[in-house]
């Protein structure tokens, strides 16, 4: 499919690794694990999968206590034993996680372009309140839509179909902003435009399809929609 500009009236964002970036969370764990990198990843990967398995064994959990297990796991995986202090430390970082360069002007040129600017993500309330705060958008950002109100997370289409109805738009004229290729695929399967934030130029994951529109950073988004 073709992407749209005279269709979209509203934007949606993923918050984690489309606004900011969680490899910053190697960092945390730079000061107490020997070799980092690793953990991280593990870390990561577990997070999202358990988010997929939660979605299909009815297994729901705030992402908070998600991404907690999947740090214990990969910390357990690679034979890392620190305190449950430690180990909540690490966690904490989710609060308040880097930026990326192009997120504020961007979205601040998509917001003085009359855009509605909306946040949709796993991350429990408490998550995206600090995380708006910490990347400085709150003045951009309508407002939030997070998984723990419906109890699903992505991408299954319920979440996408009620974050349209939070916003009070046709879902038809939203586009979904991410760096996540299965968030791309929800947001489209539920009938959204999806655009795929590809900041590293890596290759797409193409195995149902293609996103709508892929950029290299939100600026090129405001240039396809001028």
């Amino acid at each position: 499919m073709t992407f749209d500009p005279g269709r979209v009236t509203t934007l949606t964002f993923d918050s984690y690794s489309t606004i900011v970036d969680v490899e910053a969370a190697e960092k945390a764990l730079s000061e107490r694990v020997p070799d980092p990198q690793p953990v991280s990843r593990l870390w990561r990967s577990r997070s999202l999968a358990y988010t997929f398995i939660a979605n299909a064994v009815d297994a729901y959990k705030p992402f908070y206590e998600v991404n907690r297990d999947a740090l214990q796991y990969a910390l357990d995986a690679h034979g890392v034993d620190i305190s449950t202090e430690d180990r909540d430390e690490i966690l904490a970082v989710y609060h308040e996680l880097d930026v990326f360069d192009d997120v504020r002007e961007g979205m601040n040129r998509l917001y003085d372009a009359g855009y509605d600017l909306y946040v949709v993500s796993n991350g429990n309330p408490e998550m995206l309140d600090s995380m708006v705060d910490h990347a400085g958008i709150g003045g951009l950002v309508e407002d939030t839509v997070s998984a723990d109100e419906i109890g699903t997370f992505k991408p299954d289409a319920e979440l996408y179909r009620h974050a349209a109805a939070r916003t009070g738009t046709p879902i038809d004229e939203i586009a979904h902003v991410t760096a996540g290729y299965f968030d791309v695929y929800g947001a489209m399967h539920a009938g959204m435009q999806g655009v795929w934030v590809n900041r590293d130029d890596g290759p797409w994951d193409a195995f149902a399809g293609d996103p709508d529109l892929t950029i290299g950073s939100f600026h090129d988004l405001v240039d396809e929609l001028a």
